[in-house]
């Protein structure tokens, strides 16, 4: 009994030893990688980018042949200020917000022509957004600018994300944050504004007055026709006629100074 169990535990340890060999090899040389959500892995072999994209996941790999990069394809928000100049020549400063993500389908194309997210931004991104502001902003005038700024984003939008998709980079959304100027130029700004109110509100005034005017003298023909027409229209005849619908059949009690009744036409009654 004694020499099976001295023969058995040689073979334990050998064994323990060589599981133990075998997961520090696993460890150390990895046959096989896990992609992470919201990422992409690009394979490269002997340092060569293949075709093949790893989705999210774990995948086997051939150690020291297949190396693995991964690559977010996530949303990502950069804030870029821009420079540029006007239609007529004013300096014009842009704070600008762009959403974007690598697409998914060309992680491994971006990768070997551009590199990493750093390298995107970098290389890709702050380059086009401040071409294409200054080819957008050098079509408008500064008081363009501030009054079309709608249409210098969407201008702006459009030329991005055709730019950037020629990268395999996608703009989800692109935010035109603030536009300044040079401070003497926001004051001539600020004094045409001024002007320009102050220039409305006088020829309301104007123009109120005229009505106004107008109005009165439309009251005085007004009244004149009145008076006329009243002239035309008061006869002898209307008053008596008058005199009578307002009498209530009685006589006065008291008589004027010589005693005569008032005359009354009684043909009128007729």
């Amino acid at each position: 009994m004694q020499s099976t169990n001295i023969s058995i535990q040689p073979k334990l340890a050998l064994l323990l030893t060589g599981g133990i060999f075998f997961l520090l090899c696993t460890f150390l040389i990895k046959p096989f990688t896990i992609v992470n959500a919201g990422k992409r892995g690009v394979v490269m072999r002997f340092g060569k980018v293949q075709e093949t994209i790893l989705d999210e996941g774990l995948h086997p790999i051939i150690p020291i042949v297949t190396s693995i990069k991964t690559l977010s394809v996530r949303v990502q928000k950069n804030d870029i200020d821009a420079e540029a100049s006007s239609k007529d020549l004013q300096d014009v400063k842009t704070d600008i917000a762009v959403n974007w993500h690598v697409d998914p389908t060309k992680v491994n194309q971006v990768f070997q022509r551009v590199g990493d997210e750093e390298q995107i931004v970098l290389r890709i991104i702050n380059p086009a957004v401040s071409e294409v502001v200054k080819a957008a902003t050098a079509k408008k005038t500064a008081e363009e600018i501030i009054t079309k700024r709608t249409e210098l984003k969407q201008e702006i939008d459009t030329d991005l994300k055709a730019r950037l998709e020629a990268y395999g980079v996608l703009v989800d959304d692109f935010s035109l944050v603030n536009v300044s100027f040079s401070s003497e130029f926001a004051k001539a700004i600020e004094a045409k504004q001024i002007a320009e109110q102050e220039a409305k509100r006088a020829e309301f005034e104007a123009l109120k007055a005229e009505k106004e005017a107008i109005a009165e003298v439309n009251r005085a023909k007004g009244q004149a026709e009145a008076q006329r027409l009243q002239r035309v229209t008061l006869t002898s005849e209307l008053l008596q006629k008058q005199a009578i619908e307002k009498w209530d059949g009685k006589f006065p009690t008291v008589l004027g100074g010589d005693g005569a009744l008032p005359f009354i036409n009684l043909n009128l009654q007729k």
